[in-house]
């Protein structure tokens, strides 16, 4: 019986020419890319580019088609073998070779068969330049061969017996898949008991009643030929204990019944592989599958173990029901013994399958295309390994090298073929074949030897953007021969960029690895060779980082609510963001009550459905960001509501499977008290290293009451568990059993080795020692290995105790070394350690820095340069610069006590560095030292330079002292920071009059050799503000103010004392005060009944428009005016010191009383100033003088 199958639709993708980058290295691959401008010129040897596979199995009810394609310039021709022989396609009218391709079609479906071209076929791709060859391609048509008539007999037998079925498919090509199905195509249950073996028969481990039926069907689908095969029913029928003692009897005596169990129970047998032990083979790469069925009552199950070893934890996978145990990408550690153990309730055996991995020829190092100048020196490597060694043999244009044409620029020594002083005939197609008896690999690889000047293929102008604090890649791909050298520079007239903060990579891309603001710009790639230059300009732009400022939150919400999360962005403005919200790492429903509002997601009406994770994600065209908060869904609170609480601890641990590096511990859960058991944690305890410290082992779902936990070598576990819910965690369990595990060599080496010196000839090896637990078993050392990076010398080591230094004595000054640390114990070593380099100690620098000279910028500023020290005089990591500098003490206008040096230092390489903060018209002196991690070099030089003139400081002190009716005289002090050579005073000074108005500015001229100065022909009893400072040729410096007042004729001082003792003067300014006390009364009286008041006036505003108690033009009681109120400023005249006059400022303000906000308190707090009846303004600039007004000016400005 056949099956037909309908063919599936078979997707053809067009191949792709990738353009190709290239490494700069002599001896590397490098290949000529094909670009379209680039080909039009240059020659290339042919490269095989597709190919069928070496063992193609064809359908036969197709054409054949047997790709071949290559690449060259000029484009290749194509020629094939058949059997070793050449196939002349031109005889045979159903072959066909496609256009510019070596691909042939052989039309079978017109006439033909499949069989007459089986065959082992080859492709020659050869131009000017030389001959590819294909693999050796195996063409064999596919076969699905009928079962052979067979006639079987129905099978009975007893229930709890075992039983085979055979299957035995006829041979196809490929073999086919085997599956048992029944007369209605449903695939047969399968089970512990019951299972398909690997060579396609059906075991059952015991029989019982259900199994009986009569449509055992083996079916075998050949998958090339989309058919299926299938073999006769099998019929099989189970009796059972009960049927087969009512036939006993109805036949014989009662004596003879056969008892329920002891025609039952049985210990295990293996159906399946047979006897004790059996061998293995599979080539490496492969899936290595071992089986193991087994028959017996109750059903055995089946374990696996590796005996000298343990099994790959990710490569390892059991199929059928743990009878097949499966490792992938198999390699020649997975070889040894593996045993399977079969086990039931009356007893256990077991079978080891000893394994052998072997290996077809697999590459180390596969040739390479190499591209070479005339003259220049290049090698061919072809590197394999197997098991067993394959062999290397070599082809030059798919002819046996021992035949081939002889080159002299060309020597063989097994797996290398070296070239030097090549020329343009040494241009070929070599081709490596690697083989043993397991297979064969071929590899072609060219020698092109051109000479061609520099291009440079990366786009012109290429624009890159990226993100600030990320690396940046500006590429620059490039082409020439021989191998052009490649510099970067940035800006049109920038100097070329070197190392550090620079990458440069051999294939011409530029890296910045933290690229800043700063790094915008233009940056231009240069390629150079002794043909030609190229050149190439490309932009980079940084942008700000895309962040999410305000994250969504946890939320915890009743059924039936709202809830809403937020998730605010900040991006680059020249960027424009998208903001997409997820659940669980998807969409999010597409539900109405889902709504996104800005920065907000919404969700009403919550469910306990829309409980999860909710993910804000922000995208731009260069970075993205998200942020996630969880949303937890419960019901509305009861009524009574229940108790929550954190879950009981678990309980019962137990623990089973306890391999050397694994086992499985179970438990019983504690009660979660109300809220669902969210997940359990697993602590260990190691009472071996670490007796009462517990650590986290691992964590597992909620819904979990067992792990597989794995284990290290040589420690003594305990285990507990602890229950999480949403109120949190519940207390330890009681803690397990305890297990030791046996003792392992180290799994890993020790971290952060270093190498530093601590003096000038010693190397301190340092590193973190493993701590107990990671030493896998007793007696743990270090292997501590060391050699010079740049020498010849082997390695040198030393076996030392659990320590964590070890210093070597007797080395080279700062001389880089390569140190690796190995971890070893009792039972063997750690893994090759990774080697890191160091450096032996320093010491101090030997060279100053020369060339030392000095610009001066300004009075205050001035840029050193100096030449930088060999990098051999350093010694050391060179750390930077040193610049000392100092004031010269015989030179200074002031004496100093000693000498104060100023130190800067600058980091790196840098060749020159700025003097800020310097003091004007100074003499300086400084030297320049290198510093390294040892400290100072030599001071070079002293140089010495002048600062110029500079600004003063303000006079120290300005006092006004003798005043007189008409003069005043002012004495002061110099600035203490002349700053030059002063060359004259200024002297400002004007009046200020009782409305403290300032009158017109006098300026005086004093020379600077003078410290007093009298002025003279002054008004009497008036107030005079002075503005004061010095000047060097450089400019004014910094004035300085005060004021004074004459003094006042005592005539009229006289006549006003009388005034003021007058009985009429004193009456009417009684009469004044008694006025106003009684309009204040009146005021008070009104206000309180809501009279004509500026807040009266707002609540009365809409009852009666006619009413106006208020002028709103001025804020002033209707009805009463005060005419000073509405006084001009003067111009002159002082204002606050805040610049405005509001208003509604308090009557009551301190401002109305003496000189402004200047008025000043006794120690006892009672006021200080005069009463002057108004307020006044401040004065336009200057300082106040801190004396009191005269009792004069504040009574001539009462009258």
């Amino acid at each position: 019986m056949q099956l037909k199958i309908m063919p599936k639709k078979k997707r053809l993708s067009a191949g792709r020419v990738p353009l190709i980058l290239f490494l700069c290295q002599m001896i590397s691959a490098l290949d000529v890319p094909l670009d379209s401008k680039l080909l039009e010129d240059l020659v290339q040897p042919p490269t095989i580019t597709q190919q069928s596979p070496k063992d193609y199995i064809i359908d036969p009810r197709e054409n054949i088609v047997i790709q071949c394609e290559a690449k060259g310039k000029p484009p290749p021709s194509f020629s094939w073998t058949r059997n070793g022989t050449h196939f002349d396609i031109d005889k045979d009218p159903l072959v066909t070779m496609k256009a510019g391709s070596g691909t042939l079609v052989i039309n079978i479906l017109s006439e033909g068969k499949a069989e007459t071209y089986e065959g082992v076929y080859q492709c020659t791709a050869r131009n000017e330049r030389g001959a590819a060859i294909s693999n050796n391609i195996v063409v064999r048509p596919s076969r699905s061969p009928l079962w052979t008539k067979e006639k079987l007999e129905p099978i009975t037998l007893r229930s709890g017996q075992s039983l085979v079925l055979p299957c035995r498919p006829p041979i196809g090509l490929p073999p086919a898949i085997i599956f048992w199905m029944d007369n209605s195509f449903q695939r047969l249950p399968q089970s512990e008991r019951v299972s398909q073996g690997l060579n396609g028969d059906l075991y059952f481990s015991n029989v019982l009643p259900e199994d009986s039926r009569e449509d055992y069907i083996c079916y075998a689908r050949f998958n090339h030929t989309q058919t299926i095969q299938q073999k006769q029913p099998i019929s099989v029928k189970v009796i059972s204990v009960d049927e087969l003692n009512d036939t006993i009897a109805a036949n014989l005596s009662d004596t003879e019944v056969y008892g329920a169990k002891s025609s039952r129970e049985r210990p295990p047998t293996f159906l399946t592989p047979e006897g004790n032990a059996s061998n293995k083979e599979e080539l490496r790469g492969n899936v290595l599958s071992l089986e193991c069925i087994a028959e017996g009552l109750p059903t055995p199950i089946i374990y696996w173990i590796k005996e000298d070893g343990t099994l790959p934890t990710n490569r390892t996978f059991y199929r059928n029901f743990q009878k097949t145990l499966q490792i992938t990408q198999v390699s020649e550690a997975d070889s040894g013994k593996y045993q399977c153990i079969a086990k039931n309730a009356l007893g256990v055996i077991h079978h080891t399958i000893s394994v052998t991995v072997k290996a077809a020829p697999y590459w180390i190092m596969a040739p390479q295309n190499l591209v070479l100048s005339p003259g220049e020196d290049g090698a061919l490597n072809c590197r394999a390994n197997g098991n067993p060694k394959p062999k290397i043999s070599w082809l030059s244009n798919g002819v046996p090298i021992e035949i081939a044409p002889d080159d002299p620029s060309r020597k063989i020594n097994g797996d290398t073929i070296m070239f030097s002083s090549v020329q343009e005939r040494s241009s070929a197609v070599y081709q490596c074949n690697a083989s043993n008896e397991y297979g064969y690999l071929l590899g072609n690889a060219f020698v092109n030897v051109l000479a061609e000047p520099p291009r440079i293929l990366t786009s012109t102008n290429t624009l890159y953007q990226v993100i600030a604090n990320r690396p940046a890649l500006l590429d620059c791909a490039f082409f020439g021969s021989p191998l052009p050298s490649i510099e970067w520079f940035k800006g049109t007239k920038g100097s070329a960029l070197h190392e550090d903060p620079y990458v440069f990579h051999e294939n011409g891309t530029l890296e910045i690895p933290v690229a800043q603001k700063d790094s915008t710009g233009t940056y231009t790639c240069v390629a150079k060779n002794k043909l030609g230059m190229a050149k190439n300009e490309v932009h980079l732009e940084i942008k700000d980082p895309t962040r999410i400022i305000k994250q969504p939150e946890y939320a915890v919400v009743q059924r039936g609510s709202t809830v809403s999360f937020e998730c605010k962005v900040k991006h680059d403005h020249t960027l424009i963001p998208t903001v997409t919200w997820l659940k669980d790492h998807g969409e999010l429903p597409s539900d109405g009550r889902f709504t996104i509002d800005k920065d907000h997601l919404v969700v009403a009406d919550v469910s306990d459905d829309d409980g999860g994770t909710y993910t804000c994600v922000a995208n731009t065209t260069l970075d993205n960001v998200s942020a996630s908060a969880v949303l937890s869904v419960v019901a509305p609170t009861p009524t009574p509501a229940p108790i929550y609480d954190v879950p009981n601890p678990p309980f019962d641990l137990e623990l089973t499977d306890q391999l050397d590096k694994s086992v499985q511990l179970s438990w019983t859960p504690g009660d979660d008290n109300n809220s669902p058991i969210t997940k359990f944690i697993i602590e260990y305890e190691n009472a071996m290293h670490e007796a009462g410290l517990w650590h986290h082992q691992a964590e597992v779902p909620g819904t979990q009451t067992r792990a597989q936990l794995k284990l290290s070598p040589y420690v003594n576990y305990s285990f507990r568990v602890m229950a999480e819910n949403s109120l949190g965690r519940s207390s330890p369990s009681e803690a397990s059993e305890q297990y030791l595990t046996k003792a392992a060599e180290p799994d890993k080496n020790p971290m952060m080795v270093e190498g530093l010196g601590s003096e000038p000839d010693n190397l301190v090896i340092t590193w973190q020692p493993l701590n107990g637990f990671e030493s896998n078993g007793p007696g743990l050392q270090y292997k501590v290995s060391w050699r010079q990076k740049d020498g010849d010398d082997e390695w040198t080591s030393v076996i030392v105790a659990n320590v964590s230094k070890y210093i070597v004595s007797g080395t080279p000054t700062f001389v880089p070394y390569l140190i690796k640390v190995q971890a070893l114990n009792d039972v063997g070593f750690a893994p090759e350690p990774a080697v890191v380099m160091g450096h032996s100690g320093e010491d101090l620098p030997m060279v100053a820095p020369g060339n030392v000279h000095v610009t001066v910028v300004n009075s205050t500023l001035a840029e050193v340069h100096w030449d930088p020290v060999p990098l051999k005089s350093v010694r050391g990591h060179l750390q930077g610069y040193r610049i000392y500098y100092w004031t010269d003490q015989n030179s200074s206008k002031r004496n100093r006590r000693h000498i104060e040096k100023k130190i800067l230092t600058f980091q790196g390489s840098k060749t020159h560095g700025m003097l800020p903060g310097l003091e004007p018209f100074s003499h300086y002196t400084l030297n320049v030292r290198v510093v390294n991690g040892k400290g100072e070099g030599p001071a070079s030089p002293d140089r010495v330079f002048h600062t110029p003139e500079g600004v003063p400081s303000a006079p120290s002190s300005l006092k006004i002292v003798n005043p007189t009716l008409d003069s005043l005289t002012l004495e002061w002090d110099p600035p203490s920071h002349p700053n030059g050579i002063l060359t004259e005073y200024t002297l400002k000074y004007q009046p200020i009059n009782s409305t403290h108005e300032l009158g017109p500015l006098v300026d005086l001229k004093i020379p600077a050799n003078k410290t007093r100065w009298t002025l003279k022909n002054l008004n009497f009893s008036t107030r005079y503000k002075f503005y004061f400072y010095a000047q060097t040729s450089a400019g004014s410096g910094s004035q300085i103010t005060e004021e004074a007042v004459t003094t006042v004729d005592e005539a009229m001082a006289s006549r006003q004392v009388d005034i003021a003792t007058q009985g009429w003067f004193i009456g009417l300014m009684c009469a004044v005060a008694l006025l106003i006390l009684i309009l204040l009364i009146v005021c008070f009286i009104r206000r309180n009944k809501g009279g004509k008041y500026p807040v009266k006036e707002k609540e009365d505003a809409h009852a009666d428009p006619e009413i106006q108690p208020m002028k709103e033009d001025d804020g002033t009681f209707g009805e009463y005016s005060d005419a000073e109120d509405h006084k001009p400023l003067k111009k002159g005249s002082r204002t606050p010191s805040d610049r405005t006059v509001k208003k509604e400022d308090s009557d009551d303000s301190l401002v109305d009383y003496g000189e402004g906000v200047n008025g000043q308190f006794n120690e006892d707090g009672s006021f200080i100033g005069q009463y002057s009846g108004k307020k006044e303004k401040e004065p336009a600039e200057g300082n106040e003088s801190s004396e009191a007004p005269s009792p004069v000016n504040a009574m001539n400005s009462f009258v």
